[in-house]
């Protein structure tokens, strides 16, 4: 490969696009997998540089594990892939088919990825994935299964990086903790709402230095070491505390 390639795999998002933009503006050469591959038309004739779409079959991995693989043939692989697939959801009466959707798409769909992605980089012997993951792991939820869905992807993205270092291949696994921004969003939190133009610049400069795990934004940091140091009572009841009416 002569010119960079990178791969993001569930680029539907606006977070995903503003990614392929910025790669693009960098000459970067993409290939995007996304589950409807004419919905983004738009953003593949805006780009300068190659760009190749193909279908994300994210609820069926063995069919999912088919199409990196070829696609992976056919660009002659590539130097990053980005994991961006996800899906969250929250109903107080936790119905199990919620649940099970989360956990199709965010563990099974997600681990095949990574798994599959992990061994193409072996094999070509370099390279990176990184996947947009959430501080929503670090602890669990009302959103049950969407954080125990995050909590896994950290753990899973832990142990790829182990392995890499003990099979002593310059294959780097890099982690984003991105901010609860859909709940910023939702609460017109401009403060914790930055533009989107700036969160894909910070991931972008956090997967050029190679970081293992870094946080998207960086004031989100905070939020990880206080989400952490609470004891339990207090991380437990703050959630269920009625607001105050005004």
């Amino acid at each position: 490969m002569t010119q960079a390639t990178a791969m993001i795999i569930g680029a539907s998002s606006q977070l995903s696009q503003t990614l392929a933009k910025q790669f693009s503006e960098q000459n970067v050469e993409l290939v995007l997998f996304v589950q409807n591959p004419e919905s983004i038309k738009p953003l593949t004739d805006s780009l300068t540089t190659p760009v190749t779409v193909y279908p994300l079959a994210i609820e069926q991995p063995k069919q999912l594990i088919e199409q990196i693989e070829t696609a992976w043939q056919t660009h002659n692989g590539a130097h990053l892939v980005i994991i961006n697939t996800g899906l969250n959801g929250y109903d107080p009466a936790l119905p199990w088919q919620l649940d099970e959707d989360i956990i199709d798409v965010n563990v099974k769909g997600f681990a095949a990825v990574a798994n599959s992605v992990f061994k193409l980089l072996c094999e070509q012997g370099y390279g990176q994935l990184a996947a947009i993951n959430s501080i929503a792991g670090l602890r669990g939820g009302p959103n049950v299964a969407y954080h125990a869905s995050k909590a896994f992807a950290q753990s899973y993205l832990e142990g790829l990086s182990m392995h890499a270092q003990r099979l002593k291949l310059p294959v780097t696994i890099s982690d984003i903790q991105l901010g609860l921004l859909d709940k910023a969003a939702m609460q017109g939190n401009k403060f914790w709402l930055p533009p989107i133009d700036k969160v894909a610049s910070q991931i972008i400069k956090g997967l050029q230095k190679g970081k293992r795990k870094f946080y998207v934004t960086k004031r989100w940091r905070l939020v990880a070491w206080l989400t952490v140091g609470l004891p339990e009572f207090i991380y437990n009841t703050r959630h269920w505390k009625p607001k105050k009416k005004r």
